[in-house]
């Protein structure tokens, strides 16, 4: 269901000339987009550093932004398409930490977007046979070791397509990061995969309908595919590709970086290797190497009411929150942790801290947290 607090986030990505950064310091000063579109006149008392050009813009454009949002969300609701903003629970946590990351997202799928396990796998779309076995070897693998990983890439030709093939075949659910709306496919000849990926995964985008896949949308792509995940694998690279944008995306965003070594010979390994070399990712050779690298390996661990027993003296606060992971048998994110328990997210690492030191709780991958 469309709220107003979503027709003018949406409506405020339609802004010309605000942009990204632009429209989420607004957002972000303002608190709500509504009050943005609701209270224009007022802007200047409550944000004092907006510019008359921002103002200009929104008191120019807010009735058409709007329509074009309204437009969209009736396109989404026809097409069993969830658009998510910043503010709702289902919107990629991972995501949600970057600075560019985007004020909303159109997704349509059944896959859990906040997974436990997320990573990404990318590469050449000129896959060698040696690129699209390391795919099928490692997704087979994966799934003796850790079946509950979700698989990210972006439907592209080669390793990537091959990533979420090799996904679906081993039953793991793959989302697919799109370079254009969700109205169209491309290329076309994946279509085939991606209506399967509705059911096991999902295709994710924040173009909205009518956006062609533009060149330079790609590139804006792959920084939600490094986003969204724990960790970044590249399997074959030249010298220069999308993949190891997605890879420099994901070292700026702190995230784990990992890649498959190829020959010294070999073109489309030459990307990996100097990626190892430059000591900018990890050397992997097989999927048990990225579970104990990402530190996963973790062995079932006693009932969280036993731990209540050992350390029994915990604050108020602290209460609060094992009350709350004991609720969540696989985890919270720190931000969700924030929104339920409605403290600070100053002083709530400090807790999560001090609940680590006494062994109640252990830190995950990608900002989440669960008892022991």
């Amino acid at each position: 269901m469309k709220t107003e607090e979503t027709i003018h986030t949406l409506a405020l990505t339609r802004i010309p000339g605000l942009g990204l950064i632009g429209a989420r310091h607004l957002l972000q000063a303002a608190g709500h987009a509504t009050i943005l579109f609701r209270q224009t006149d007022n802007l200047p008392d409550l944000i004092p550093g907006i510019t008359p050009r921002t103002l200009e813009a929104l008191k120019e454009h807010a009735d058409n932004a709007i329509r074009l949002a309204e437009a969209e969300l009736e396109f989404a609701e026809k097409n069993q398409i969830t658009c998510l903003t910043q503010q709702d629970e289902a919107y990629p946590s991972r995501l949600r930490e970057c600075d560019d990351a985007p004020l909303a997202l159109f997704y349509r799928g059944t896959a859990d977007l906040n997974r436990l396990h997320v990573i990404n796998m990318v590469g050449t779309r000129h896959a060698t046979d040696y690129g699209k076995e390391i795919c099928r070897n490692f997704m087979h693998d994966l799934q003796e070791l850790l079946p509950d990983v979700l698989i990210v890439s972006g439907l592209a030709y080669g390793i990537d397509i091959q990533a979420h093939r090799c996904a679906l075949e081993c039953g793991f659910d793959t989302v697919g990061v799109l370079a254009h709306g969700l109205d169209r496919i491309y290329p076309a000849v994946h279509r085939q995969t991606a209506v399967q990926m509705l059911q096991q995964g999902g295709l994710l985008t924040e173009f909205p309908s009518g956006t062609n896949p533009d060149r330079q949308n790609f590139v804006r792509r792959n920084r939600i595919i490094a986003g969204i995940s724990d960790a970044t694998i590249v399997v074959e690279s030249a010298e220069k590709g999308g993949a190891l944008i997605t890879a420099d995306i994901a070292e700026s965003y702190h995230r784990d970086c990992f890649a498959f070594p190829g020959r010294i010979d070999a073109p489309y390994s030459a990307g990996c290797n100097q990626l190892i070399r430059n000591n900018r990712a990890v050397l992997l050779q097989s999927a048990e190497e990225l579970i104990k690298a990402m530190n996963w390996d973790v062995q079932p661990t006693a009932p969280a009411t036993i731990q209540r027993q050992l350390f029994p003296e915990l604050s108020d606060e602290e209460s609060t929150i094992c009350k709350l992971l004991e609720k969540h048998s696989d985890g919270l994110q720190i931000n969700t942790l924030v929104v339920e328990t409605n403290i600070p997210i100053n002083r709530i690492t400090s807790i999560l801290f001090e609940l680590e030191m006494k062994g109640v709780i252990r830190t995950l991958a990608g900002g989440m947290y669960r008892l022991l």
